[in-house]
């Protein structure tokens, strides 16, 4: 019993070094953006002298927040949505269909998972760039091909845990194939629907690369307009951390919220 207590200890210890290891990056963002530029590079790691809330009002003005939030919302929910529909009926038919070419095109989407953008980003940008696609909408399709494989591996691993006889049944009722993923099936995928969209969210909502080869300067999203306050010759720390600090709470405030079906869902996702 003594033993138990005290590896219980040792693991609280190892966990609470582990979160505060896992907070500071949050911790040196948030001091780091209510301060002067003279006090990040005198003290980093302390607390400023007084609470600057000029650099939110200064960061808010010059990225245009207000525009490279809405640019960055459309792109992000229409690429979420997009995915979440073909990715879930993508692993429902390839769940369903238990046959050699089923199986074959999931190793592809998993294997796809493997190929980094850099390797096909001068080809891609080239096909999109002859065809007039280097816009918003070109921007969502290629979100929906690199975000795809990760979201049907997950959907086709929740897939294997509802019963078929939820479709056979349905069937027996005269519904279509459409009706019983509609109706029946993607119901129940709520909680890995929500761990994909936040899986991607987070990853869509923050990038920079693809955006900045596809985007203009009108149609800018927030990691783009970031990029501004890092010039040649002089970096604005202090606007840039505090505009970070705007740009993340959306993504933060909506992870708190479906933080419960996300860990419910990414186990129902898990290879059983």
């Amino acid at each position: 019993m003594q033993s138990s207590k005290r590896n219980l200890f040792i693991l609280q210890i190892i966990g609470l070094l582990l979160g505060l290891i896992w907070i500071s990056p949050f911790y040196l963002i948030v001091v780091n953006a209510f301060k002067t530029k003279k006090e990040i590079f005198t003290d980093v790691l302390g607390f400023p002298e007084t609470l600057n809330a000029e650099n939110f009002s200064r960061a808010f003005e010059e990225l245009a927040f207000i525009k490279s939030f809405m640019n960055s919302m459309i792109i992000t929910v229409a690429s979420i949505l997009i995915i979440v529909i073909c990715s879930s009926m993508a692993g429902y038919v390839l769940a369903r269909n238990k046959s050699k070419l089923s199986s074959s095109l999931l190793m592809v989407f998993v294997a796809a998972m493997l190929i980094p953008f850099q390797s096909v980003m001068i080809p891609l940008i080239s096909l999109f760039g002859s065809v007039n696609m280097l816009n918003q909408a070109g921007l969502v399709f290629m979100y929906l091909g690199f975000g795809c494989s990760l979201s049907i591996f997950l959907y086709h691993g929740a897939m294997t845990g509802v019963s078929l006889s939820l479709d056979e049944a349905a069937v027996i009722d005269g519904a279509s194939r459409f009706q019983i993923f509609y109706y029946i099936i993607f119901p129940l995928l709520k909680p890995i629907s929500v761990t994909v969209g936040i899986l991607n969210v987070i990853w869509i909502w923050n990038d920079y690369l693809l955006p900045s080869l596809v985007l203009g300067e009108s149609r800018a999203t927030i990691p783009l307009k970031m990029f501004f306050f890092f010039g040649q010759y002089t970096k604005q720390w202090h606007l840039a951390l505090a505009g970070l600090t705007l740009a993340i709470l959306p993504v933060i405030i909506g992870y708190f919220f479906a933080q419960k079906q996300i860990i419910k869902g990414v186990a129902e996702g898990a290879v059983k």
